[in-house]
């Protein structure tokens, strides 16, 4: 039986949460690898958007077993909140939910530490501590979720914070994050180990994307954790073996939020008007998104990184009304044509991008559903993404809701 890694492959916000939450009805268990509640993972039923940070989207597929593996770092009251609002909605975690007893937590001084690293080094983070709490676990001075379990971990947080008035509220809880937390920890590297034996079939849900990856990202404007594929393994505590098929998501364009470079960005009416249509603000965060068209270099180099299997294109329909539509297919740096994606962030920033130019299809492609109704253009645009990354497409969302999806005889090799 195979298991599936469904992986951001351009800068995050491609759309993995309705693709998570459709695929997941051919899976048991939906794994959350690694992030943290930077997340904005958004899933539309029946016109109702549910937003998901911490919680695996594939959860809202009745009987689907959730997992937030070691590698994702938790701040308890987030989570909480999250888990209360589902709740609220209907939805039931018992004996679905799994959180690694390993994972690391969120504290204040995370939060206050990043707030501060931000007045100087403009990375553009959500400031919700993340970063920091990565830092400490490399570091090995981090708490984990193992050590909330511990009925001595107020005395040690007390310890920790003094009398900081801003510390206050974490302390005074930390007794409600064990007691209600408690159902829900375990060994998770077990509990897959186990589902494995038994034939369970599993999908990997990664967070941001593989641009923001911090060894394979636009370093140091990326994510504190390995969001492509190559952090499953250590993120869940499972060998790479079970990790069997790949599936990258992407827009039919390009966007980025925060700071860093973006080859392919528009600063101009077209990138407005892709932004604007796409409705490019953070889910999260509400910040607008930097628009541009899509970057098949960095989009193959993301296909080489996850040695991706198919990839899935997401707001297609977003293209409907331009008369043209362009694809950056190489770079020019410093007088050079060049095909491979720079390490140095500045070289990134000295690209000029090198266009190929597609006849706009002009037709309205949102919520298509058969492969027969896409336009002729728009299958030239899509073929030629195809052919350019040498990655078979599988399936085109051409609106937010759940069943708005094109399949492509591709779709079939991932299961």
């Amino acid at each position: 039986m195979s298991n599936l890694a469904v992986i951001g492959a351009q800068w995050g916000d491609e759309g993995k949460g309705k693709i998570v939450d459709l695929v997941s009805l051919h899976f048991d268990i939906v794994a959350r690898y690694q992030g943290g509640h930077n997340a904005g993972h958004t899933v539309v039923i029946e016109g109702k958007s549910y937003i998901l940070q911490l919680i695996p989207s594939g959860m809202f597929r009745g009987g689907k077993v959730g997992v937030i593996g070691n590698g994702v770092v938790i701040e308890p009251s987030a989570l909480l909140a999250e888990m209360h609002k589902m709740e609220n909605s209907g939805f039931s975690f018992e004996g679905r939910l799994h959180i690694s007893d390993r994972a690391h937590l969120i504290l204040p001084h995370h939060r206050w530490r990043e707030q501060e690293t931000e007045k100087t080094q403009k990375i553009g983070t959500t400031l919700r501590g993340i970063g920091p709490t990565y830092e400490d676990k490399a570091a090995r001075k981090g708490y984990r979720i193992s050590d909330l379990m511990q009925p001595d971990f107020r005395q040690r947080l007390e310890s920790l914070y003094g009398d900081r008035a801003d510390a206050s509220e974490f302390i005074s809880r930390t007794e409600e994050f064990r007691v209600k937390l408690a159902q829900y920890v375990c060994n998770c590297s077990s509990f897959l180990a186990e589902a494995i034996r038994q034939g369970k079939r599993l999908l990997f849900e990664g967070a941001q994307g593989t641009m923001l990856d911090v060894d394979h990202g636009t370093y140091p404007f990326v994510t504190s954790s390995s969001c492509a594929a190559g952090g499953i393994s250590t993120g869940l505590g499972i060998g790479p073996k079970y990790i069997h098929r790949v599936l990258g998501v992407s827009k039919a364009y390009a966007t980025r939020v925060g700071s860093g470079p973006f080859p392919s960005e528009l600063q101009n009416e077209i990138g407005d008007t892709i932004r604007n249509r796409g409705r490019e603000f953070g889910s999260i965060t509400g910040r607008p998104r930097r628009c541009g068209w899509l970057d098949l270099v960095g989009l193959k180099y993301a296909a080489q990184i996850n040695g991706m299997d198919a990839v899935c294109i997401t707001k297609l329909d977003i293209l409907d009304v331009f008369d043209e539509i362009s694809v950056c297919i190489e770079y020019e740096l410093d007088g050079e044509r060049i095909q491979e994606f720079p390490a140095s962030f500045q070289a990134v920033e000295r690209i000029h991008p090198v266009w190929r130019t597609f006849p706009g299809w002009k037709c309205n492609t949102f919520a298509l559903r058969k492969l027969n109704d896409l336009p002729v253009k728009a299958r030239k645009y899509l073929d030629f993404v195809e052919e350019f990354i040498q990655v078979p497409v599988a399936m085109i969302s051409t609106s937010p809701e759940r069943d708005d999806t094109i399949f492509y005889p591709a779709f079939d090799t991932l299961s």
